[in-house]
């Protein structure tokens, strides 16, 4: 009797155990939000505002930077099913239209990344005024280059992400914020009328583009 009752506790000991371990894991289907690029060896800095929708394969983004002194302001929509990359200029009623060649990414911790470790940030003395988080690493696979990863514990969503160069130099830092289950405006990614009669050019060489950072 012994035997078997000891059997049991074992394994549920063993399944709470690895249960315990996060897994990696998609973002939100419909997401919005903010995000800041930071390229240190480009002196590029990039401010984006995006909606994301897994459901249509679609990203919307407005994105306005600075690289070196010179300053710029981009509007583009990714429709991924129909294969058109879309960028918008409402100030003169122009678009561009290329081929959108690469596959569609969900937003997420890669299915091949390693679990570091979690953490809370800010306080964890006090509820409700700490957020836990997972961070992960890994190498993408095109490039071979190292990132690392912070997502929400619930929710899978994303903080932050850092790419590093083969040397082990920060190559590309990305913080998120002000995010947003859902979508306010579904005709977000409706291009203009504007764009309908443009031809679409033949699609741009992007060398390692790999995830949704990637292609914002």
């Amino acid at each position: 009797m012994k035997i078997l009752f000891v059997i049991p506790v074992c394994l549920s000991l063993i399944l709470s155990s690895s249960a315990q371990k996060p897994e990696p894991c998609k973002s939100p289907p419909l997401l919005e939000g903010a995000l800041t690029v930071l390229v240190p060896g480009h002196h590029l800095r990039v401010f984006e505002k995006f909606s994301y929708d897994a459901y249509g394969q679609n990203i919307r983004v407005l994105a306005a930077g600075k690289e070196g002194n010179q300053t710029f302001f981009v509007d583009r929509l990714l429709l991924f099913r129909e294969g058109v990359n879309y960028e918008i200029h409402y100030h003169n009623h122009t678009c561009i239209k290329t081929a959108l060649k690469e596959p569609f990414e969900h937003l997420g911790v890669p299915h091949d990344a390693h679990f570091l470790h979690q953490m809370v940030l800010g306080s964890s003395s006090i509820p409700g005024q700490g957020l836990l988080v997972n961070n992960w690493n890994g190498t993408a696979q095109t490039t071979k280059e190292p990132y690392l990863l912070t997502y929400t514990a619930f929710g899978c969503v994303p903080l932050y992400i850092l790419e590093f160069t083969q040397q082990g130099e920060i190559d590309v830092m990305t913080s998120f914020f002000d995010l947003v289950e859902g979508i306010e405006d579904p005709e977000v990614f409706i291009p203009p009328s504007f764009c309908d009669s443009v031809e679409v050019l033949p699609a741009k060489e992007v060398a390692g583009a790999r995830s949704f950072i990637d292609l914002l």
